[in-house]
């Protein structure tokens, strides 16, 4: 299934309820304005790379030392989208007692795949460098991901190679959150199929691909009304997991959207799915785990 709208589309929408504006950044302010007034400490617009999209914002509870840490890319059909807008998902970890960090990355038509995943394993060699600066254990390491940010998370975690290709160690990586994740994507408009174009193919894009037994251990929480990227592909890489005998969590939600992953990251919509308690369980066992 491809992704036909963005994931920062499906988020707004999802939003649009607990908005009274009606400007088309109105649902993202709304679910910030509680992170705006935290007391998590923020560093923002780091760089990980030159370009000015490869930059990264860090959030950490304050005098961490040796915490977790959990990377998040967000969605937009790797043509949209920018970390500020998700600040909601930085604070929300932090205040759970975790380092998040929350890189940008570049987008189509500015480039095409693998650039995308590219920027992701250059964000992980950064963290892995730099994230004890910020109170982050850097061999306890998260990806996690919504909609096509859940795609390179997802990609990472199992890609070991190219992963370590820019720099980064995959031992340090102990699990992976896929929120609404493609995971088995076939791009199914013009534009995604120009932002994966040839020589690729599905077998070089594909995270199902890449699943082996050395895989992290993985939640996978979808929503089963999810029209714009479907629960089977979660359930797809649920078996694939499950038979390369990798530790795996799926929870389905009923009743629940695309948007539904991701939103209740934010204080106004934490009621609609349990993912934040879901999540930093997930994040607290694996981490628990002897450094690899």
């Amino acid at each position: 299934m491809g992704l036909n709208v963005g994931g920062a589309r499906a988020l707004s929408a999802a939003l649009l309820t607990l908005s009274l504006a009606g400007c088309s950044s109105a649902e993202f302010f709304v679910a910030n304005v509680p992170a705006r007034l935290s007391r998590v400490a923020r560093r923002a617009d780091l760089p990980y790379g030159t370009d000015r999209r490869q930059t990264l914002d860090v959030y950490a509870p304050r005098m961490a030392v040796d915490r977790p840490v959990v990377i998040f890319w967000y969605g937009g059909s790797w043509s949209e989208g920018n970390k500020d807008e998700y600040r909601f998902v930085g604070t929300a970890l932090a205040n759970q007692g975790f380092v998040a960090v929350l890189p940008d990355y570049r987008l189509y038509p500015q480039v095409t795949f693998p650039a995308f995943d590219e920027d992701g394993a250059r964000a992980v060699a950064w963290v892995e460098q730099h994230i004890r600066e910020f109170g982050g254990d850097p061999n306890h390491i998260v990806l996690m991901g919504h909609s096509a940010g859940g795609h390179t998370a997802a990609f990472l975690a199992f890609n070991h190679a190219f992963l370590e290709r820019f720099g980064a160690n995959s031992r340090n990586i102990v699990g992976l959150i896929g929120l609404s994740g493609t995971y088995v994507f076939v791009p199914d408009t013009d534009e995604l199929r120009a932002a994966f174009p040839p020589p690729y193919t599905v077998g070089d894009w594909q995270p199902i691909r890449f699943v082996d037994s050395r895989a992290p251990a993985t939640l996978l929480l979808h929503g089963l009304s999810d029209k714009e990227v479907l629960p089977q592909e979660a359930i797809e890489l649920d078996d694939a997991l499950l038979l390369a005998h990798v530790p795996v969590q799926m929870h389905l939600f009923e009743h629940r959207g695309h948007a539904d992953t991701v939103a209740p990251f934010a204080l106004l919509a934490r009621w609609r799915t349990p993912v934040v308690r879901d999540a930093a369980a997930f994040i607290r066992s694996v981490s628990a785990q002897t450094a690899p």
